[in-house]
C-alpha cells in the first residue's frame, strides 16, 4: 500500500471508537482485533508460452462468530496482505450491520489481470481454487466476485472446487452466472441497495426521491445501476461521471438511454455519449454540484478535506467502499450533511450473495420480484437500526453502523463464551 496508510490499522481506529461508545471493555472486542486465519499461498501458472509463472494469492478469514466466512477475491497488482485482512474485517462489519448470518472474509491474487489471456486467467482461477481448497466450502468460507473478477471466474472457479470435492457444489460461491446457480436480481443488488438507503435518508430530511436532484460519481455496475433505479423513482440526474470525466444537464440526463449507450459495447464510456444541453464537465466537479443527493459510486478517498468544504448535497450515499476521508467526515459533519456509510449503503451486493447461497443450498430458486422485495425488506431495516442508534448516541451515521455491526458481534461472541 502507499506510504505508511494501514487500511488494517484505519478498521481498527473505527472499531476501538464504536467499542468505547457502546461501553465495551477490550475484553468483550479484543478477538475482532485479529483474523481468526490468514493463508498465504503460491499460485503456479502454465502461460501461454510455456513457461510457469508462480503469483501469491491471499485468503483472509477475519471472524466466524456469526456464520461462515462471506467475502470476494480480486486481482489486482496492489493486493498485499493487509488490504486484505482489512477487507476481510469490514465484511464481518457490513456482514452484521444487515443481519445476516456471515462472517466476513477475503481473498486475493497480487496480479495484473490485463497482462494475462483469458486462458492464464483461467489457469490461474483453477490454480488458485486447489490451493484454497482446504479452507473453501459451502459451509465454511464462501468468495464472491470482486475487482477484476466475475461471473465467469465465479463459473470456473465452482467448477474446480466441484471436481476436487466430487460433487456438484454451486454454493461455494455466489455472483455465479445464473445457469450455474446463480441468483436473479443478483447483477442490480449494490445498486437497487443503494436506491432503497437514498429513499430512506431522504424521507427523513422530509424529502422523496421524486423531483430529488442528484449527482452519481460513478457510472458502473454500481453507480450506472443506482442513477438508472432512482431515475425510475422520478428523480433527476443532473450529473453522471466515469473514468473518462462527467457530464452534466440542468434539467436531468436521459439515463435510461445512458446506460443502455454505456451497456451496448464493451469499453463504451462517457466521453463517447452526448446529448442536447449536455455539459462535459470533470470527475471532481460531480462531487460538488448543487445537489439534494451525492452518491460517489466510483473510487476511494474521492472526498476529502480538501473539497468537502464545497459539497453543496444535503445527503451523502456512499456506494463506493471508502469514498470519504475521516477528515472529510468531520467536516461534513459539522456542515450538518447526512451520509450513510459505504458499510451500509452497498451492503445490497452480499444480502443477495446470501439469497444465492440459500437458494443454492436448499436447490430452490426465486423469483426476481421475491429477490427484490426481500432485498428491500433487509436494507430498510438495517437502515433504521443504524438510524436509531445515531440518534440514541448522538453520533454520525458511520459510527452508529459500526456501533450496530459491533454490538451484533460481540453479542453473538458472549453466547458462545468467546468474550466475558
Amino acid at each position: 500500500m502507499a506510504g505508511d496508510y494501514n487500511p488494517y490499522n484505519e478498521m481498527l481506529k473505527v472499531l476501538e471508537d464504536a467499542a468505547k461508545k457502546l461501553g465495551l471493555k477490550e475484553n468483550d472486542y479484543i478477538t475482532l482485533k485479529y483474523p481468526e486465519k490468514e493463508l498465504k499461498v503460491a499460485i503456479p501458472v502454465t502461460m501461454d508460452d510455456g513457461s510457469i509463472k508462480v503469483f501469491e494469492g491471499y485468503r483472509v478469514q477475519h471472524s466466524s462468530v456469526r456464520g461462515p466466512y462471506k467475502g470476494g477475491i480480486r486481482y489486482h497488482q496492489n493486493v498485499d496482505v493487509d488490504e486484505v485482512k482489512a477487507l476481510a474485517a469490514l465484511m464481518s462489519l457490513k456482514c452484521a450491520v444487515v443481519n445476516i448470518p456471515y462472517g466476513g472474509g477475503k481473498g486475493g491474487v497480487t496480479v495484473d489481470p490485463t497482462k494475462l489471456s483469458k486462458g492464464e486467467i483461467e489457469r490461474l482461477t483453477r490454480s488458485m481454487v486447489t490451493q484454497f481448497f482446504p479452507i473453501i466450502g459451502p459451509n465454511k468460507d464462501i468468495p464472491a466476485p470482486d475487482v477484476n473478477t466475475n461471473a465467469e471466474i465465479m463459473g470456473w472457479f465452482v467448477d474446480t472446487y466441484s471436481t476436487l470435492k466430487g460433487e456438484l457444489s454451486p454454493g461455494v460461491v455466489t455472483g455465479k452466472p445464473i445457469a450455474l446457480g446463480g441468483s436473479l436480481g443478483r447483477a442490480e443488488a449494490t445498486g437497487r441497495g443503494i436506491m432503497f438507503i437514498a429513499r430512506e435518508v431522504a424521507k427523513k430530511k422530509g424529502l422523496t426521491l421524486k423531483g430529488a436532484r442528484v449527482a452519481v460519481q460513478g457510472a458502473g455496475n454500481v453507480g450506472g445501476v443506482a442513477a438508472k433505479l432512482i431515475h425510475r423513482e422520478g428523480g433527476i440526474v443532473v450529473a453522471l461521471s466515469d473514468v473518462s470525466g462527467g457530464i452534466f444537464k440542468e434539467d436531468g440526463l436521459n439515463i435510461e438511454e445512458i446506460v443502455t449507450f454505456l451497456t451496448a459495447e464493451r469499453g463504451r464510456l462517457l466521453k463517447d455519449y452526448n446529448e442536447p444541453g449536455l455539459k462535459r464537465i470533470s470527475n471532481e466537479d460531480v462531487l460538488t454540484q448543487d445537489v439534494d443527493i451525492l452518491i460517489p459510486a466510483a473510487l476511494e478517498n474521492q472526498i476529502t478535506e480538501k473539497n468537502a468544504d464545497k459539497i453543496k448535497a444535503k445527503i451523502i450515499v456512499e456506494g463506493a467502499n471508502g469514498p470519504t476521508t475521516s477528515a472529510a467526515d468531520a467536516i461534513l459533519d459539522k456542515k450538518g450533511i447526512i451520509l450513510s456509510p459505504d458499510i451500509l449503503t452497498n451492503a445490497g451486493g452480499v444480502v443477495v450473495s446470501y439469497f444465492e447461497w440459500v437458494q443454492n443450498l436448499q436447490n430452490f430458486y426465486w423469483s426476481e420480484a421475491k429477490v427484490n422485495e426481500s432485498l428491500e425488506e433487509i436494507m430498510v431495516n438495517a437502515f433504521n437500526s443504524v438510524w436509531a442508534t445515531a440518534e440514541k448516541y448522538n453520533v454520525s451515521m458511520r459510527v452508529a453502523a459500526y456501533m450496530v455491526s459491533v454490538e451484533r458481534i460481540v453479542t453473538a461472541a458472549k453466547m458462545k463464551g468467546l468474550a466475558n
